[in-house]
């Protein structure tokens, strides 16, 4: 490929081959147990969420519910997750903050979800993608390194490889393809033990070059 954009559609032919449906990594049946979850997320793996978010949505899968419990309660049942005091707080201050503000139901708008305790871009990200559709770039580790890797953007920071992202693929695909991603990076183009010469996309594009 002779130039950056041919990569990129070659890039996405791949990824829409191998992944023609990507299933939301995070169990959830709605926008608040998706933020519930992705919150949980930070640091800790999806596995691991799934793992732990039954036990927490049994008792309180909705606000009103979760601020009957106390922060501590949530922490116990988080714990596994790691960070469990900083985001049991988050959830029992949030979940206030829906009921006060938002008649419970968590907002679909950017200021107003980053506004939220332990809510940040990313995870802003992810729901307004996710639960609500709008186009989203979530930068998680995998897209942030692969991204660094395939050399589509210089890797300083989460938000310049969004901006590089975001800059270089079509808005009607970022939703499906930030997931396409994540399952790739997992499945084939690792961090650790990574063979670039087995990699669907790697083994096209750097190889010896890209990985000095």
């Amino acid at each position: 490929m002779s130039s950056k954009q041919e990569k990129v559609e070659h890039i996405t032919r791949i990824l829409e081959d191998l992944y023609p449906e990507v299933p939301v990594p995070l169990d959830h049946k709605d926008s608040y147990t998706l933020l519930i979850a992705v919150l949980l997320s930070a640091q800790c793996t999806d596995k691991k969420v799934n793992e732990i978010t039954p036990a927490l949505f049994a008792l309180a899968d909705n606000p009103y519910d979760m601020i009957k419990l106390t922060p501590d309660e949530i922490r116990a049942i988080i714990r596994p997750c790691g960070l469990s005091p900083r985001k049991s707080k988050a959830i029992h201050g949030l979940s206030h903050i829906l009921i006060d503000s938002y008649n419970a139901e968590v907002p679909a708008d950017f200021e107003a979800l980053e506004s939220l305790p332990g809510v940040g871009h990313k995870t802003a990200s992810v729901v307004m993608a996710q639960a609500f559709g709008v186009p989203a770039f979530p930068v998680d580790t995998h897209i942030h390194r692969l991204a660094y890797r395939w050399k589509l953007s210089t890797g300083k920071n989460v938000d310049k490889t969004e901006k590089d992202l975001k800059r270089l693929f079509p808005k009607e695909i970022w939703n499906k393809l930030h997931l396409q991603i994540i399952f790739f990076g997992r499945e084939y183009c690792p961090a650790q033990r990574h063979d670039p010469h087995a990699c669907p996309i790697c083994s096209l594009y750097g190889r010896a070059e890209l990985f000095k």
